[in-house]
Formats: structure tokens, sequence, C-alpha cells
């Protein structure tokens, strides 16, 4: 029964999660997703581009009132919304499946996480409506008065506002209606009513793959309501489930408690709102003073350019005019030269002067004026060039310089990947550009030892750069053995260099890299055991063998394991190596073993044996115990269910306690081998804090060994797997 008093919060107050990620409107009919996010069921089925005939209701009954029927395809913000996303190539990626027969798509991205969403072959069919969801966004139309009034589905006309709606019956009624249709005294009068809605949810949720089943349980991997069947030989046979009842309390406590942090954390969260306006108002202030000084600066550089243009016209107008004049004093001279005209028409009138003393006097002058005149009509040059090249400017190194401006401002810090960085005597790290609209030049990565006690002037606390990054990643080389260092990574653009970003701190392995992988030639098992194209993971599942050897399995005995090693030795030295064993592994042995000790076990196998056949064999839980004190030439520790499992005899351990000897299981799990000091180290490879140790016989040649039971999974790690060492 839907509860229909309205709670303290403001309904309008939470209006952004009531809208749909795909058509950015108020949820209509939503649909829950295998990730637990919700999308409308009209934009699912668009997304999907499913046929107008396919069936509505999802997970529920399969037809409900007030639920869309086959409707015309008309263009709505929707569907333009869609056929954005189309155009854009979304759909056209690896993760759009399309069956053979018609182009019908089975897999998407979540809008809300963009993780694959698979609908498999029944598509919609197998989702969930949200009807809590659903009520929701009616009470809050309802709150905005967003919605028309809900009739009553009996009167005649006129018909009257509906006052309630009859779940069983998935009608409205006025009083007089639903006093009419149930009376006192039958059964109608025990059905279950609300308020006036639209919203009819069936009184009992039903499986979407088995539709006749209620949904009674909830399954912790999948996390969402299943049937008897579907535990029973369904999808979820193998998966851990729980009674609805205890799900729905543990759920309900755990919301309950989370809501209740949030509120008394209110004053923290004002608090912090406080500071973010305030950051808010500081943003704009700074802004628009960085504005205000991007227009003083180029304000600057037109006025300076602006000072150099008119410099250079007054330069070229001043040559220009002086150019002039001396071009037409040259035309003037040579005007001179002719008949009747200038310097020849007042020679011509001096050679009629008859004194020979006059004619002399005035004659030598004019005769050296004529033959610097007779000189230049044979080397004529003008006395000006007409050519202003000294005026060319080249402005190239200037554009460059103006287009090389940093308008971006200073790039945002980089953020060091924690999921992606290895470090060991050499480190692999890697980072997150700051999403920005402009490419940065390069990286600089920076790190230093932490814990070194030197003097400032031997450099021993200096930060050390690395040579330029042009990308994510880089290597840092020659990082000593069992220590910490401190990383931190810059962004720079147009020499604008970012702030730092955020330090890291990583926790150098005790030993060099041991590099190998798995070894395919070595009493591998083809038919339980996967080996990757890499040789870098292998993975065994409980198939048709582990069936066929069930049957011999009696009271107190066991499977044997599946053993795999590493295709190099170590004879000498110290050496770590890392990998990871998947949660859901059921039980994988990881350690080291002599090559005398693998032959024992690769070339006499025991499908069915007893615990005790041969306590030393490295097969059961408590062979590490009972043989503690024994120098062994192997060292096994099991893993397995989401946990790692220390020996009691552990001297990293204190006392025999359970609860003490059972630990969560690393994402990474760590092996140091001293190969003279006859020693083993189990790590948590990611804190390197060690989990176990103890005395191993390093007689011959020790292999990297692991041994896998049922369903498991064991990946190197990207630099061991990487790394070949050769021994003498």
């Amino acid at each position: 029964h839907q509860d229909d008093r309205t709670d303290s919060v403001p309904i309008k107050n939470i209006e952004r999660e009531l809208i749909c990620p795909i058509c950015k409107e108020l949820f209509t009919h939503p649909l829950i997703l295998p990730c637990q996010h919700s999308v409308c069921h009209k934009c699912v089925r668009e997304l999907l581009l499913l046929n107008h005939e396919d069936s509505f209701d999802a997970g529920s009954e399969c037809s409900l009132p007030g639920s869309p029927g086959p409707r015309s395809r008309v263009p709505s913000p929707s569907m333009e919304r869609l056929d954005r996303l189309a155009r854009s190539g979304s759909m056209s990626s690896p993760g759009w499946r399309r069956g053979s027969v018609t182009p019908r798509i089975t897999t998407f991205p979540c809008p809300g996480c963009q993780h694959d969403v698979d609908l498999g072959e029944r598509g919609m069919s197998m989702l969930f409506r949200n009807f809590t969801l659903e009520s929701i966004v009616e009470r809050y139309r309802q709150a905005a008065r967003a919605a028309v009034a809900i009739m009553c589905n009996m009167c005649k006309p006129p018909q009257q506002e509906a006052t309630k709606s009859c779940m069983d019956c998935k009608a409205s009624y006025c009083n007089e209606c639903f006093k009419f249709h149930h009376p006192w005294g039958t059964p109608k009068a025990q059905h279950e009513y609300v308020g006036p809605t639209m919203n009819f949810r069936p009184k009992v949720l039903m499986c979407p793959e088995h539709e006749m089943e209620k949904v009674n349980m909830y399954c912790e991997v999948c996390r969402r309501p299943v049937c008897h069947l579907c535990k029973l030989g369904g999808s979820h046979a193998n998966h851990k489930v729980t009674t609805m009842s205890s799900a729905y309390k543990i759920l309900k406590e755990k919301l309950s408690k989370a809501i209740h942090y949030l509120i008394s954390k209110e004053d923290q969260v004002k608090t912090q709102i406080s500071h973010l306006e305030v950051l808010i108002n500081e943003t704009e202030e700074k802004g628009q003073l960085a504005e205000r000084r991007t227009d003083e600066n180029f304000e600057r550089l037109f006025e300076t350019l602006q000072e150099r243009k008119f410099e250079m016209l007054r330069s070229i107008e001043q040559s220009r005019t002086r150019r002039m004049d001396q071009l037409r004093g040259q035309v003037d001279e040579y005007q001179g030269m002719l008949e009747n005209s200038g310097l020849v028409g007042y020679a011509q009138e001096v050679l009629k002067e008859t004194d020979q003393s006059c004619f002399v006097q005035t004659a030598k002058q004019l005769h050296t004026r004529i033959a610097k005149s007779t000189e230049s009509l044979r080397t004529f040059h003008p006395v000006a060039d007409p050519s202003f090249d000294e005026f060319v400017l080249d402005t190239s190194r200037e554009e460059t310089l103006l287009k090389e401006l940093c308008f971006g401002g200073v790039p945002d810090p980089p953020i060091i990947d924690l999921s992606r960085s290895r470090v060991y005597n050499e480190g692999l790290v890697c980072w997150q550009l700051a999403e920005d609209t402009l490419a940065t030049d390069h990286q600089v990565l920076e790190y230093r030892k932490l814990g070194v006690e030197q003097d400032e002037e031997e450099g021993g606390s200096h930060w050390r750069p690395t040579v330029l990054v042009y990308g994510p990643s880089t290597v840092v080389c020659d990082l000593e053995a069992n220590s910490l260092y401190s990383f931190r990574v810059r962004s720079c653009r147009n020499s604008f260099y970012s702030p730092y970003s955020p330090e890291v701190t990583f926790h150098t392995p005790p030993a060099p890299v041991f590099g190998f992988l798995f070894n395919d030639k070595c009493g591998f098992s083809s038919e339980r055991l996967t080996l990757s194209k890499l040789r870098d993971s292998v993975e065994s599942a409980a198939g048709m063998a582990f069936l066929l050897a069930a049957e011999r399995v009696q009271t107190g005995s066991y499977m044997g394991l599946d053993y795999i090693i590493g295709d190099t030795g170590i004879s000498q030295g110290r050496h770590y190596w890392a990998f990871r064993v998947e949660p859901h592994s059921y039980l994988v042995k990881v350690g080291v073993a002599s090559d005398s000790k693998l032959l024992e076990w690769i070339h006499n196998p025991r499908d069915t044996s007893s615990p005790r056949y041969d306590h030393d064999s490295g097969h059961d839980s408590g062979s590490e115990d009972t043989c503690y004190d024994l120098s062994q030439p192997f060292t096994l520790l099991t893993v397995g269910m989401g946990k790692v499992f220390i020996p009691k005899a552990s001297i990293s351990t204190a006392g025999n306690d359970h609860g003490n000897r059972v630990l969560p299981m690393p994402q990474r799990i760590g092996v140091y081998l001293d190969y003279e000091a006859g020693r083993v180290y189990f790590y948590d490879a990611n804190t390197m804090r060690c989990l176990y140790e103890r005395q191993v016989d390093c007689t011959g040649t020790m292999y990297p060994a692991f041994g896998l039971m049922g369903s498991g999974k064991v990946q190197l790690e990207e630099f061991i797997a990487a790394k070949r060492l050769s021994y003498m």
C-alpha cells in the first residue's frame, strides 16, 4: 500500500532527480536498467528502434491502464536527441549490436553512467518498471499543478473529478461511484484504494524472465529481485540470494542511515554551499577583472601598433616627397637641354657675342655646364629610386607571436591515475589530463624519495623532474627497493605551467621485478585451464570434467588442483612479482615451488585423495600449518571467495583466532622470494603490507606456482608479463 501522506521535504526541491537523462523531461513510465539507472519507457523504445507492436509492460502485468499503446512515430524532442545521437556515431560503436534478421539493437550505453546495457534476446521485457519513481513523479506533478485533474472512469457525462483510485480495479472513482461499486459487505469493499492516480502498480511484482512467477528473493550479485525459478535453474543459479524481506530490511536500514547521516551534516553542507557561493562570486569578480586586464593589454597593443603605423606612414611620405622633388629637378635639367630652351637656348644666345673677351669670360663656365649635361646623357641614371622596398615589413614573426599569445590562461592540473599506475624498481605513472578544450604542449612529472634525511645541498629531498612527456604516462627508472616515493605532475601550454597535481605516494617492492609468462609446455592442462593468447592470464572453469570427477569423490575427499607455473625459474637473488586473483575465484593457491616438487605434482595427479594423503602436498589448507617447522621446497598461500587464508603458524598474525587468519582479498597480491635467505613473503601489492612469510627450502630452481580449483582466474601484472629476465 502506497502511503499518500507527503513527507516534510518539499517535493519541488527534487525535480533534478525526476528528469530522464535522455529526453530531459519528467520520467514517463520509467524502467530500471541493470546498472540501476532509470530511463523513460518511450526513450528506451525509441533507442532500441523496437516495433510499435512490442509489449509494453516490463516486469509487471502485460497490460496496465494508462500504459502507452501503439502510437505513430512522430517527431518529438526525445526522438530528435536520439537522432542526433545516431548521427554522432554513438550507435555505430562496437557496443551496439543488431540482430542478423532485423535491425534491432540489444546493447546500448546507459545515458547515466555510459556502461554497456545488454538486454539480451528478450529486450525490454527483461526490465522492471520503477513504480516508486513513477509515484514520486506523479506526486511532483500534482504538487506543481502540472497535471490535469483525474476524472472518474464510471460517471456518465458530465464526468466528476475522481477522489479515489482502486488498485485492484485499476480505475478511478468519485465518491458516489466508489460507494456504488464497492458496497459494504462485498469482497470489493476490501480492495486497496489510494488517492486519485494514473499509476496502477501491480499488487505483486512479477518476474520478467518467468512471467507467471512472483518475485520473492533478491540477488546480491546482480542487485535485482528474482523469483525461485531464477535461483533454481536460471541465470542466477550460482548467485548468492537473500529473502526479499531481509533485503528490504537491510536496504531500508542502509538508506535510512545514509539519509540521517546527510541530515546530521546539514550545517556542514550549508557551510560548503556558502563557501561555493563565495567562490562563485569570487570567480565572477576575477573573471571580470581578467576581462578588463585583457582589454587593457590589447588596447596597449593596438596603441603601439597605431604609433608604429603612423611613424611608418610619415617616413614613407617624407621619402616620397624627397624623391619626387629630386626627379622633378632632374626633369627640369633635361628640359634645359632642348633647343631654344633652358641651357641650350642660353648657349645659343652666348654664341651671338662678338666681343672675344666677353665671350671667353662667359663661355668657359657655360662649356663646363654643357659638358656635364652631355656626360649625363651618356650615363643616364635617375636621381631617385621609385621602389619603396625598404618600407615593406616582414611581420610573420610578429604574427606568430600574436597567434601564440596564451588566450586559454593557465591550464588545469592533471590528476595521477592510481588505478593504472604501477611502481616497482621502475615506475609506470599514468595521469588524466584536465577536460580542457585547448590541448597542452607537454607534461612534466616530478618525484622524490620520502624519508630521506639529507642536507638540502645534497639534494636528498629535492624534486627530480623527468624529461618532457607528450602523452598521458611515462616510465621512471632506477627507483630504490623498499622505499616510499612521492609523485606529482603538471601541464604546460604556451610556456604557462599549471599548478601541480595532488601528490601521490607509492611504496616500491623489496626487490626488482621478476618477469615471466605462464608456461603452457610443462604440465599444463588444456582441458581444465584456459590460457590467454599472450600467456599473461589463466582461467579455470568448473566444467564437465569437474562434474564427472565428482562422481568419484567420497566423504572426506576433495578435488585436486590444476597447476600452472611460470616459464622462467629462479636460482639466485631476490625477486618480486605481482598478480590479480579475480574476486569470483573459488580456490587458488599462489606461491613458489621447486622444480622437483613440481614434477611430483604434475606427473602424479591425484584427482580424489584424502586431505592427509601427503601433508606437505600443498593441496589442503592444513598442510602449511602441520608442517610449518619443516623446511619444504614449496610454499603456497590459499586465496579464494574474496578472502586470503593465513596459516595458523604464521608469525604475522597474533594467535590462531579465525578472524585474524581470514583477511579480505587484496586487489593485487605480491610475492617476494629471497633465494639465498630461503624465505618467501606475500604482500598486499597496493599498500606493500606483508600478509604472511615463512621459510622455504630453495634447492634447485624455484618457479612461481599457481594452483586452481573450480572457477577462478589469475592475471599477471603488465610489468611482470612484459619483462623477461635470464639467470645463470
